[in-house]
């Protein structure tokens, strides 16, 4: 089949000529089959595509513009762009219902929500009264993620200072928020 007929048959599967439909098909299913599988799928997958692809040159027929592509070129664009979808569609996992990250997030009722803010608002009160060299020690350390010695490097304080002042900041925290629990 030379490319001019190929453009008429084309054409004529756009009017809706089920012959020349026919004809496309036995042309081109074989040979779109042929290159999903030199492309890797598996045979029936191609075959599968083969038949979707060629179900969509039925219906889109009339959307092939001569000017753009060959009906050959515009006929295995439809196949690779269906192959792609199809790859996308297998990598995607499966949702599951049961995975604990999609169920919605516990409801915390009121006394429990008071409870926390009135906890949180305790330690900050209580990291607020520690002496100015514990509270830096501990801010530095604890809530900005950086090692005992990275502080005592940065400070310049010696390493056993920096432990100390910690412990002693704990121990504070320990007994004042004690009360609270």
């Amino acid at each position: 089949m030379t490319p001019p007929d190929q453009g008429r048959l084309l054409a004529a599967v756009a009017r809706g000529d089920r012959a020349a439909f026919g004809a496309l098909f036995h042309h081109f299913a074989p040979r779109v089959k042929a290159q999903l599988i030199r492309a890797g799928a598996l045979a029936d997958v191609a075959d599968e595509i083969s038949q979707d692809v060629m179900l969509a040159v039925w219906r889109r027929a009339g959307e092939y513009d001569p000017l753009r592509a060959s009906p050959a070129a515009w006929i295995f664009t439809i196949a690779r762009n269906r192959r792609i979808d199809r790859l996308r569609r297998e990598r995607r996992p499966e949702m599951d219902p049961n995975d604990p990250e999609l169920r919605p997030a516990e409801t915390e009722d009121a006394e429990a929500a008071l409870s926390r803010i009135q906890m949180s608002a305790r330690l900050r009160g209580a990291v607020g009264a520690l002496p100015k060299e514990q509270e830096e020690a501990l801010v530095a350390t604890l809530f900005s993620d950086r090692s005992y010695g990275d502080y005592a490097e940065e400070s310049g304080l010696p390493l056993g200072t920096v432990k100390s002042r910690l412990r002693l900041a704990f121990a504070r925290l320990r007994s004042e928020l004690k009360e609270a629990l």
